[in-house]
């Protein structure tokens, strides 16, 4: 009983550390690792409250991070006007925006993003044809030479890799875990052909 006790207590203190910090430590070394020249146009693919956005945003000082998300209650506080307070608090909401979008069916032009983000958001689709229309649409609005990162557990980041042919997977280590190893997060780097 102490054994299972200790191994809970060990869990929850793992998805504690990769909720407060872990992922947005993480999420600041990719978004540095992308080579971001700072004009970018950014697309974050369900962005809740905007860890993700504000930190690209603050790495675009001419240039867009836009944020789209259905707004649903699967986080506490999650609506646009959250998000925005959030990037206002960060000195960035003159460089961001958010739509009300379904990932399935973004509402950009073909070709609109240098760069396409997800965090933890395209696994919550339902359907695998629903994930993978996600990820197609995020190739859509992507320009050619565009970049894709997709953070998601091992198994869907895989299939995503699989689905568009090409991509780089990369697990992200113990600062991304949400409770062990076995739910660790992998991500997905893709280039969009010219």
């Amino acid at each position: 009983m102490a054994a299972a006790g200790t191994v809970l207590l060990a869990n929850a203190g793992v998805y504690l550390h990769t909720t407060l910090r872990g992922k947005l430590r993480i999420w600041e070394r990719e978004l540095d690792r992308a080579g971001l020249r700072g004009d970018e146009q950014l697309l974050d693919l369900g962005c809740g409250r905007g860890a993700v956005l504000i930190a690209a945003a603050r790495r675009l000082p001419a240039g867009r991070a836009v944020g789209a998300d259905r707004w649903t209650t699967d986080q506490s506080g999650n609506r646009p006007e959250a998000t925005l307070a959030n990037a206002a608090a960060a000195g960035v909401a003159d460089r961001v925006e958010v739509h009300t979008a379904d990932m399935t069916a973004l509402p950009f032009p073909d070709g609109s993003f240098d760069v396409v983000t997800s965090a933890m958001a395209i696994h919550n689709i339902p359907s695998p044809e629903g994930r993978y229309r996600a990820v197609d649409e995020a190739m859509r609005v992507l320009r050619p030479g565009g970049q894709l990162l997709i953070a998601d557990p091992w198994p869907m980041a895989r299939k995503y890799a699989a689905h568009i042919g090409q991509g780089t997977l990369r697990g992200l280590g113990p600062g991304y875990w949400y409770g062990g190893p076995w739910l660790s997060i992998t991500l997905l780097h893709a280039v969009k052909e010219s």
